[in-house]
């Protein structure tokens, strides 16, 4: 997915001169070596900041299995630690070790709550009750992920619950990102008996506007810095996907995945058909696609994918109310950004998942609605469950 170079240049400016003198309990901030996993020592004093007069930090939550490491800094996941194989920890999220390394990345989404809405919105603009309103164009003249200055730089307010809850809020007021009405949005993260992180969000508004809330997390199931992702199995619950023109804006079609290399009715290799001569994979150089869900309706929350680490055994189970998932495998990542094990962030060794509504709904009227009224309540769930695949033959 494309890159936003807007670096704030205000975050570092105050990342440096506000930066919290650092005293003798942060040692203890510190994950002990012979808990984390290979190569990464994950420290919360560089997450221990001011910006735009707020705290920042770097919370912890874990259900005695698995460890998260979560930053209010754009509700970020910084680190997912879940147990592969062999029962070691693996860091499946990949992430930075600084609010500094999150604020100069040229990938701005790196773990990070994105808001008001996912996705494209084609040149950053649509009609709502008879006024046009224009949203910052960020990627190729387009608006991503809410624009230029969207959620994955908002400090959130955190309150964490307990040693699996962490809850943040956020106040985004009315003509943010060109956007209408005062909109109250809550994101909760907990990690659940059966091994799942769960995310819970929830906005109110006091007028009309379009929401899309998700959670770009780059993945890889063998671990952070690990290699290629090209063979990991992948599946996905969708008979349908949308294809797109070359601004990666939907064309408003629900195309049939069958004999396309969008095809992941059954587990095959994320690699097996990436090269393949296609135009919707020229348009994203790779997978950049959204994907139809097949919510059958016999419940609120229906599995939307499965993913195989093929180095770990960890599969990674995911679950939505969403009717939307947008595959993308980390086609324009080039080794950039530097991650917490001190490894780059090379090509297609990441790929998301994103749980969502379709891309450039507020100009698709065939699509999903969007759109959140006064004195309603928006509220979507999704789930990244984990467990173990020893046979990886038996899929």
């Amino acid at each position: 997915m494309s890159t936003n170079r807007i670096l704030i240049l205000i975050f570092l400016v105050i990342f440096s001169s506000c930066k919290q003198n650092k005293n003798s309990s942060d040692d203890s901030k510190v994950l002990p070596e012979e808990e984390a996993p290979e190569k990464m020592i994950l420290n919360s004093g560089n997450f221990d900041t001011i910006i735009n007069g707020k705290q920042v930090e770097l919370f912890w939550i874990q259900n005695g299995k698995m460890k998260a490491a979560i930053t209010n800094f754009g509700g970020r996941i910084v680190s997912l630690q879940v147990p592969d194989k062999e029962g070691k920890l693996i860091d499946v999220v990949v992430g930075m070790n600084s609010v500094k390394a999150y604020a100069e990345s040229s990938e701005p989404y790196f773990g990070a709550t994105i808001g008001r809405v996912g996705n494209r919105i084609n040149e950053g603009k649509f009609e709502l009750e008879g006024k046009e309103y224009q949203i910052p164009k960020n990627n190729n003249g387009h608006a991503l992920h809410g624009g230029d200055k969207g959620f994955q730089y908002v400090v959130f307010d955190a309150n964490q619950r307990n040693d699996s809850t962490l809850v943040f809020s956020y106040l985004s007021p009315d003509g943010e990102q060109g956007f209408p009405g005062n909109l109250e949005v809550g994101v909760t993260y907990i990690l659940t008996d059966d091994n799942a992180l769960l995310m819970k969000y929830e906005a109110n508004t006091d007028m009309a506007t379009p929401v899309n809330l998700t959670n770009h997390a780059f993945f890889n199931l063998n671990g952070e810095g690990s290699g290629t992702i090209l063979n990991h199995q992948l599946q996905i619950i969708a008979e349908k996907y949308t294809p797109v023109d070359q601004g990666l804006i939907p064309t408003g079609e629900l195309r049939s995945v069958k004999d396309t290399p969008f095809d992941f009715r059954n587990f095959k290799a994320i690699g097996q058909d990436i090269d393949l001569e296609n135009e919707q994979l020229s348009f994203g150089s790779g997978y950049d696609h959204n994907f139809v869900l097949n919510n059958r309706g016999e419940e609120e929350l229906y599995l939307a994918a499965k993913v195989i680490g093929d180095k770990s055994g960890i599969q990674m189970n995911i679950y939505t109310e969403e009717p939307g998932l947008q595959f993308y495998s980390g086609n324009f990542m080039n080794g950039e950004n530097e991650f917490k094990t001190g490894e780059k962030d090379k090509f297609r060794e990441a790929f998301a998942l994103e749980t969502q509504h379709f891309p450039d709904t507020p100009n698709q009227p065939d699509f999903p609605s969007i759109i959140l009224n006064e004195n309603e309540t928006y509220q979507t769930v999704s789930k990244y469950q984990f467990e173990v695949v020893r046979n990886q033959n038996k899929q």
